[in-house]
């Protein structure tokens, strides 16, 4: 039975901050029906500390990496029934709020240390084990894990001979884990790690940088957003070494979990529903509608976002295009935080227009799965995009995405056009160039197809026929798990 540890900052559903916490919730259960022993590696945040179950001490590792006290807990994810790792560090996690940023939105200043012990711990998991188990393979996800590859292989060096495969995931290459020169003391590392062939990036140390650099295999979580990080455009400065390791790199879709996003068995939901009967759709859409304050209406559309409120979102795009889609006569239905001016941006438009738009600032887990099963189309106008989910659960829910065709959208919704209706295949709108006229032409698809009911129906019987199963992803990281364990 190959032996996975994964070793990641977020676990839905016990903290979530992104789609991040989406993909280690559901990829470990999804390994374990493929026969696999997957783990989790966190590190002690409350939430994650105080949500594993069943915790038993591991060893004591008070002293071992310089900090105090340093403790190593297993215990059980539950639901999942996953194993997991818990740091429990007190100087370094315990804190409120944000796992990454203090009240204030700022990063906290000793990140550096905070993840390289996650990194270190990982490394002496893979190189000592827990017991009678030790990992053939570590996976690492996004920045906060990026330093675990570089510790395996610095021990590798040290012993000569091989530890554990590593996997190293990107999710968001923009997102890097950047710090001062003077942070790589800390990494407990080999002088010679900090050089161009390593950690150092512009004179900086790079956590992503170490995980690009130092794992066997390379994966990010789209096929198409592989290839847009290998150039100069998406590529955040590292698109050089992904290009020198692309027989490395592996695009895999992420998937969506269907015990957690089915309308058919979803109790969060007014009404359930499913692509046979869609009866229960509507009213999921009356109910958002008088949760949002909107007026109740049966014509015209409902939009939904569920995002982040970043540039990189392209939110711009949907407040440059609220004028149109008022005038077409729809609705939009918004949770999301971030940007303070693109917040009060999207409430100052729900304050001059109250029966038309609402909006919630903030994340509310329930929330989102009642605004995705009740609106009629969700917006995803990303800049770029790895992957995104929210899209995914929209095709779910027949919820039709109009996206921006870049990395993962483009790999998972098909547009509206007359081509792919004839063909029984579209699922959603989409446009190429970043920019308003292309979103509103996309927008216009989406009001002409509303005029045609039962063309409406056909696509959203397509989509929610979609099947982005985590059991296809997992099968796929399983064959590269097979290339590099040891």
């Amino acid at each position: 039975m190959m032996r996975v540890l994964h070793v990641c900052a977020e676990l839905y559903p016990l903290l979530k901050t992104g789609g991040l916490a989406d993909v280690t919730g559901a990829l470990p259960p999804a390994l374990a029906r493929q026969g696999c022993d997957a783990r989790v590696l966190l590190p002690g945040f409350p939430a994650l500390k105080n949500g594993i179950g069943a915790q038993q001490l591991v060893v004591d590792m008070s002293g071992y990496f310089g900090a105090e006290p340093v403790r190593l807990y297993r215990g059980v994810v539950p639901g999942a029934g996953t194993v997991a790792y818990v740091i429990d560090a007190p100087q370094f996690y315990d804190r409120p709020g944000n796992p990454y940023s203090d009240s204030f939105n700022q990063a906290y200043l000793d990140n550096d240390r905070r993840f390289a012990l996650l990194g270190r711990v990982a490394a002496w998991l893979a190189e000592h084990g827990d017991g009678d188990w030790r990992p053939q393979v570590v996976h690492g996800h996004d920045w906060h894990a990026g330093i675990a590859m570089a510790c395996i292989r610095a021990r590798e060096h040290q012993m000569g001979r091989r530890v554990a495969g590593t996997v190293y995931t990107v999710h968001n290459l923009a997102y890097q884990g950047v710090f001062d020169a003077s942070s790589f003391g800390a990494l407990g590392l080999p002088d010679y790690f900090f050089n161009l062939y390593g950690l150092e990036f512009h004179g900086q140390v790079s956590f992503m940088k170490a995980g690009l650099y130092y794992a066997d295999l390379l994966t990010t979580v789209s096929p198409t957003y592989a290839r847009e990080i290998q150039q100069p455009e998406q590529g955040c400065g590292l698109d050089g070494l992904l290009a020198s390791r692309s027989h490395d790199l592996h695009g895999i879709l992420n998937g969506v979990d269907p015990a957690v996003w089915h309308p058919a068995n979803d109790s969060l939901l007014a009404a359930r529903y499913d692509a046979s009967d869609m009866g229960g759709k509507r009213e999921c859409r009356g109910a958002l509608q008088a949760e949002f304050g909107l007026a109740q209406r049966d014509d015209g559309l409902l939009f939904c976002v569920v995002s982040r409120l970043t540039e990189q979102k392209g939110l711009q795009l949907v407040l440059a295009g609220l004028p149109a889609l008022l005038e077409r006569g729809g609705q939009l239905a918004l949770l999301g935080s971030g940007e303070p001016g693109m917040e009060a941006a999207f409430l100052e438009a729900a304050r001059q227009h109250p029966e038309a738009i609402g909006v919630r600032i903030g994340y509310d887990e329930a929330l989102s799965h009642r605004i995705i099963a009740g609106a009629d189309v969700i917006l995803v106008p990303s800049r770029f995009e790895p992957c995104g989910l929210t899209q995914l659960y929209g095709l779910a829910y027949g919820t039709l995405p109009l996206v921006h065709r870049v990395g993962g959208l483009a790999d998972s919704v098909v547009d509206c056009t007359l081509e792919n209706l004839a063909d029984d295949r579209a699922t959603g709108f989409s446009f190429d160039q970043f920019e308003l006229a292309g979103y509103d032409a996309a927008m216009r698809r989406a009001f002409a197809l509303a005029a045609r009911p039962a063309d409406l129906a056909q696509v959203q019987r397509c989509a929610m026929r979609q099947q982005f199963s985590w059991d296809v992803a997992a099968r796929q990281y399983l064959t590269l798990y097979e290339q590099v364990a040891v």
